[in-house]
């Protein structure tokens, strides 16, 4: 399965790089907001970011099979499926499906552009 993974050992210095990448690569916007990984302060205090780790959650919620595996492990929406609903946002549990007004819904596709972004060198694809 290939999927975007986040090194433990390597502190996140909240940057928003790999937000600010991934949101212009969907959505041609700076906005970290739309961005599929998100950077989060966890309870302990340590910031990390919020990564897909492909768990299906998403596609088993989609009343339209609009998100499907393909054969490398990653769920993928098929943007003439979906009609916008929204249930898959708030299935995730990792809180990075985005939907926008009017937009069908996007996720990681594992595609390595906030790989590039990371100044820290966090992130990576991780093939099981």
């Amino acid at each position: 399965m290939k999927r975007l993974d986040a090194k433990k050992e390597v502190a996140c210095m909240s940057c928003s790089g790999c937000e600010v990448a991934c949101s212009q690569a969907f959505y041609k916007s700076l906005d970290p907001s739309l961005s599929c990984v998100q950077i989060v302060r966890k309870k302990d205090g340590v910031v990390r970011p919020n990564v897909c780790i492909q768990c299906g959650k998403c596609a088993r919620s989609c009343p339209e099979e609009a998100i499907t595996q393909n054969a490398k492990g990653v769920y993928m929406i098929d943007k003439k499926k979906c009609k916008g609903c929204g249930i898959c946002v708030t299935e995730c549990p990792f809180g990075v499906v985005v939907k926008t007004e009017g937009n069908p819904a996007t996720k990681c596709i594992a595609c390595g552009i906030c790989v590039k972004a990371c100044p820290m060198e966090l992130l990576y694809i991780k093939e099981d």
